[in-house]
């Protein structure tokens, strides 16, 4: 289950694990990965795969929080052979995770989020963070920036609004 050329841990890999230590967000994935019962292992670039998590939110075939790579329903291997790339997707977030410092992640995904549903009524296809990790990589359908969840929100079947 290759997240790149190499599964070598590289001193880089030690930055990322190490700061998202620092900043709380791994410490937050296990302590989602205990609630969700989920099985830890190692994985490679020093992350943790926390397959077989057992709670329903959110549904996802896989997130990551901090360096740690929660997997609903299976394993990160059998996720891997399902839908190709979604480990090297879930690796981008780790970074992501670093890069805003932790616990900001959360309601930068949420904004990003949100924006992407008033873009394209799809949480994914239009979030940052989501295209940043490879969107069809991460196991994603791009939809089109129509405005559909604008037109939704205010009850019309077309708002003339500039994309």
């Amino acid at each position: 289950m290759p997240l790149a050329p190499s599964n070598r841990t590289r001193p880089v890999h030690w930055v990322r694990a190490v700061g998202n230590v620092v900043n709380l967000s791994t410490p937050l994935g296990l302590a989602v990965a205990a609630v969700g019962q989920a099985r830890l292992c190692r994985g490679p670039e020093l992350l943790v795969f926390a397959e077989h998590y057992r709670l329903r939110v959110p549904r996802a075939g896989a997130f990551t929080i901090g360096n740690v790579v929660l997997v609903p329903r299976g394993t990160a291997s059998a996720l891997e052979r399902r839908t190709p790339g979604t480990l090297a997707h879930e690796a981008t977030h780790s970074w992501q995770w670093f890069w805003c410092l932790g616990l900001p992640f959360l309601p930068l995904y949420g904004l990003a989020s949100a924006w992407s549903w008033l873009r394209t009524a799809d949480t994914a296809s239009a979030n940052w963070f989501e295209r940043n990790a490879g969107l069809v990589r991460g196991g994603y359908t791009e939809h089109p920036r129509n405005n559909a969840g604008l037109r939704r929100l205010l009850g019309r079947g077309r708002v003339p609004l500039k994309s």
